[in-house]
């Protein structure tokens, strides 16, 4: 999957937390949140904080399905408010997916 289908992928399923997401979809689109965010904070403050209202559901939906793909919950990203429990999640997301079903019965990705 490359950067733009990504985005398409992740805007397409904007709000759909069931499923699965690959390494590469889930990359790139935490790519496209950087340099979306980057860009809005030199322009205005207020558009970056429009900008994180506006990705926010679909970033959290697909690292929901990216944590599917490596047999975890999506309800894990909850770690993120610990602080530490951030490496925890990157460590997750960074692992290929596990190529078999999840507790949910969902096929992995191909």
């Amino acid at each position: 999957m490359d950067f733009v289908q990504s985005i398409k992928t992740c805007m397409g399923k904007y709000a759909t937390f069931s499923g699965r997401a690959s390494r590469s979809e889930y990359w790139w689109f935490a790519l496209f949140q950087f340099l979306l965010m980057l860009v809005t904070g030199m322009v205005d403050e207020t558009l970056s904080g429009l900008a994180a209202l506006a990705i926010a559901l679909p970033a959290l939906a697909v690292g929901a399905r990216r944590l599917h793909d490596v047999g975890r919950s999506g309800w894990w990203q909850l770690l993120m408010f610990t602080g530490i429990g951030y490496f925890v999640l990157l460590y997750w997301w960074v692992q290929s997916g596990t190529g078999q079903a999840n507790a949910h019965g969902e096929a992995p990705t191909a």
